[in-house]
Parts: structure tokens; sequence; C-alpha cells
């Protein structure tokens, strides 16, 4: 497990954000201070399943489309299926028939390799969710927020495209006073935002109950007396139920995650709203 078990006494100490801060492995290479905080220089975990789980993706579906034929085997099979998938409902059905194609290598490279990190929570030891850390989040936010924003300069101009994603269609008079200030927050700073947000609070908070059920359950089996081992059962059921539950989670925040782009990348190539 990526956590450790702590009790004092018979006081349970419950788990935290404190415990989602691993350590770098094999030793740190010094700190610094920056925004009133104190940063440990080193390679952690959630940074080696990025870059397995970038190898997986490219891996898996280069295996699948390596031998290509009329009659597919099983996992060229797969990979359609999979790419069919992500070109069909989160590109052509989302962005439009006309502009979809050239964005369907982005949107399928990102769907898988958020699904596969959100899977390394699920996996026997490494039972950690990458997206857990805020930061590799905001990172795949960010780059997203500069695609859709680019794409729509590239179509209507700099100017042309603020006022496309600041000003509401059909909308004059003074109530554009309170509304443009607002839609170019909403479109243009807070999206990046509430993007990485969505998606981390949920691999943070399914973790979080999962830790809960599991060292509550093994602390109340342990140090409690006979008379409370149900509760401890229950809680440990709980877990096994959770973690059923999770498994669809993270494929829904997958999901979620790079529908969201693609309802952006369409906005930002829409003449109107």
């Amino acid at each position: 497990m990526s956590l450790v078990f702590r009790a004092e006494g018979d006081t349970f100490t419950p788990p935290g954000p404190a415990d989602f801060d691993l350590p770098p492995i094999g030793g740190d290479f010094g700190s610094f201070d920056l925004f009133g905080q104190t940063w440990v220089v080193g390679v952690t975990k959630p940074m080696l399943q990025i870059v397995l789980a970038a190898i997986l993706v490219f891996v898996v579906f280069y295996v699948a489309s390596r031998k290509r034929a009329m009659v597919p085997g099983k996992m060229q099979f797969v990979g359609e299926e999979a790419y069919g998938f992500v070109r069909n409902s989160l590109g052509r059905d989302i962005i439009g028939s006309h502009d979809f194609q050239r964005f369907v290598p982005y949107l399928f490279a990102l769907f898988f390799f958020v699904l596969f990190n959100n899977f390394m929570a699920s996996i026997p030891f490494i039972q950690f969710p990458t997206f857990s850390r805020s930061g590799m989040v905001y990172s795949l936010a960010i780059m997203s927020w500069l695609i859709y924003n680019i794409v729509g300069i590239q179509k209507h101009g700099f100017i042309g495209y603020l006022k496309l994603q600041s000003v509401p269609a059909g909308v004059t008079g003074v109530i554009l006073i309170l509304l443009v200030p607002l839609e170019f927050m909403s479109n243009i700073l807070v999206r990046p935002v509430t993007l990485a947000l969505r998606l981390f609070a949920n691999m943070f908070a399914g973790h979080l109950l999962l830790i809960l059920f599991a060292l509550g359950g093994e602390y109340i089996l342990v140090h409690q007396p006979l008379g409370y081992a149900p509760v401890g059962i229950l809680a440990w059921v709980l877990f096994i139920a959770v973690a059923l539950l999770e498994l669809l989670i993270q494929f829904l925040q997958a999901y979620v995650f790079v529908l969201l782009n693609a309802m952006y990348i369409q906005g930002a190539l829409a003449d109107e709203h």
C-alpha cells in the first residue's frame, strides 16, 4: 500500500491529505522554498506512474495496430473499438463532422492516458491514483486550455475570439456590462480550474474513502474488543464495494474530462454561442 497504518495506543489516526504527500523514491536531492512552502527535489511515485501510463498507452495501441488485417485479431479488434468509441462519441458527435478528425489523435491519447492513470488506483502494488495530486491534473488542464484557445484564435482572430467567448449572442444593452465580465471569466479563466478540479477531487476523495474503510476496519478488528468485530467486517465490505464503484468512477472521470475538452474545442470553433 502507498499508505502506512498509524495508531497511537488505542487512538485511530484517520487518513488525510498528508498521506498523499509521498516521499521521493530513493531519497531527495535537496529542497527549496517557494510560495511560502518548502519543496523537495526528487522523483515521486506519481511521476513514475505518469511515465508508465504514457508507455502503456503507446505499447498497447502499437501492438493493436502493428499487424492490420481485413479480419482483425483480438488486439486489433480491441484497438479499433477503442478508437471508434473516442472518434465517434467524443470527436464527431461533439465537435462536428466538419472539424473533428484533426482532433481525434489528441482526444484518443488523452482519454486513454487519463484512464490508465486513474486505473493505477486499483492495480495491486501501485494502488495510488496519479491524479489525486493536483499538479498532475492542472498540467493537463493547461494543455487543454492552450489547445482550444489557440484553435479558436486561429479561426476567428484574437479580437473575434474574445468577442465570441465574452459577448452572448442576441444580448444587447446595459446587461452586457454585467454579462461580458462573467462570460470572460467563465469561458477563458475558470474553465481550466474547474476541468482539473473535477478530476482531482474525484480521484482524491475516492482513494481517501478506500483508505478510511480499509484501515478503519483493520483498526477495529485488531485493536478493539471482539464485540466490535462486525463493525470492522462491515467496514471491509464497504471497502470492497467502494473499490468496485471506483472502477466505474475512474472510467467516467476520464470520459468526462475528454468530453469537456471536446466541448470546449467545439465552442471555440463555433461561429456563435
